[in-house]
């Protein structure tokens, strides 16, 4: 499995920052004894790798040296790094097809976003290998992200993007499709000549030109960490869940 996270973006919405917001310290690991600080980014990187990912690919700027940096040099629980470069943010959908060049014709491919702390860890896990599928979390202000409508049976009906008069709570946090999918869908954002920004969007043209995509409703928590309010959010959940731990269990994986 090949995982893929864009970490292009400036992430104005919690700047000044002296790095890379997919590098904000929240909460901790475990490195033997030592506590200490874990990037935002580990939680994504440890729910792609609990699902079987093995190669793991950042798709970020060219001033996004300190990513590089951090993950370059080892690996996290045997999946390796890959790093794309996307020479100017251009949204969701070019940031992922940057991707695709490094995506083999056998692989399942999942998608996250680095800045987001969500649960449970093996969502990623929940969802079939063999169709575009996407993790659904229930939110109380769904027009602030992507909100999923789907039918009786959870086939998706419709991605509303950051819409006011949104008619689902359910939004996607993650996403994971089989490389043929993720060939078709990059077929047909370059045949509509790259002008969806948003993965939303194209995930509706593909729809209506007879695609099919599944809304799993299986996430618990869902946090955007790219504010101040979402940093404070996040520290508060995973103290939640931290508490429902028992001691034992309170150890991360350090890198190797």
């Amino acid at each position: 499995m090949l995982g893929i996270i864009p970490a292009a973006g400036a992430g104005t919405r919690i700047q000044p920052l002296a790095f890379s917001k997919e590098l904000l310290p929240v909460g901790g690991r475990l490195d033997g004894n030592i506590e200490r600080p874990r990037a935002v980014s580990e939680y994504l990187v440890e729910r792609m790798t609990i699902a079987g990912a093995d190669k793991i690919c950042f798709v970020i700027s060219a001033g996004k040296s300190d990513i590089l940096e951090y993950y370059g040099g080892g690996k996290v629980n045997s999946a390796s790094f890959i790093f794309v470069v996307q020479p100017e943010p251009a949204g969701l959908c070019d940031a992922i097809f940057h991707a695709a060049p490094v995506v083999a014709p056998e692989e399942t491919v999942a998608v996250g976003l680095p800045d987001t702390i969500w649960f449970p860890e093996n969502g990623f896990s929940v969802l079939p290998d063999h169709e575009l599928s996407f993790l659904l979390f229930p939110v109380e202000q769904p027009q602030f992200f992507d909100a999923v409508v789907t039918d009786e049976n959870g086939r998706v009906s419709e991605i509303q993007v950051k819409q006011s008069d949104a008619r689902s709570n359910w939004i996607w946090g993650a996403f994971k499709m089989p490389a043929v999918v993720f060939y078709d869908l990059h077929r047909l954002w370059l045949a509509r000549e790259e002008r969806d920004e948003y993965f939303g969007t194209l995930v509706n043209a593909w729809i209506a030109q007879g695609g099919s995509a599944s809304g799993i409703r299986a996430g618990e928590s869902y946090v955007d960490v790219g504010t101040l309010h979402g940093y404070r959010e996040a520290i508060h959940l995973l103290n939640q869940m931290r508490d429902r731990q028992p001691a034992a269990a309170r150890t991360e994986e350090a890198f190797a």
